[in-house]
């Protein structure tokens, strides 16, 4: 059974699952510490879930595998990433979910300030 933790912080979720491994108070606070980040950046975060897993199958540069799930308002955001450590894994996936939550601010922006036309094939009656 997975090893969750739940915290809440200014109406924000964020759930720490560990997958095949035991979460130390060490792995949680610095998740918490790195998780926040995201929250700064974007103030429209729902939930953030993450997921980090040992998988003892895997070759040992992939054996740690940290998943992310951001529910935002509008369609959430999903990565991956696997690595050899623990916390470099927890690392590149906060990376991956920052770099993605500022393109989709940066694309918002854009969208907002540079309006295009739209052509209809139909021509409208005139009234």
């Amino acid at each position: 059974m997975p090893n969750k933790n739940i915290q809440q912080h200014n109406g924000h979720e964020f759930i720490l699952t560990g997958i095949h491994m035991e979460l130390t108070e060490a792995i949680k606070n610095i998740a918490q510490e790195k998780v926040q980040r995201l929250f700064r950046h974007e103030d429209r975060i729902v939930r953030v879930r993450v997921e980090l897993e040992w998988d003892k199958q895997k070759t040992p540069e992939h054996q740690f595998i940290a998943k992310g799930h951001i529910q935002i308002y509008g369609p959430d955001m999903n990565c991956s990433v696997a690595s050899e450590d623990c916390m470099k894994a927890l690392d590149l996936l906060i990376d991956k979910l920052d770099r993605m939550l500022r393109r989709r601010s940066r694309l918002k922006k854009v969208k907002r300030h540079h309006p295009h036309g739209v052509e209809l094939a139909a021509s409208l009656p005139k009234v």
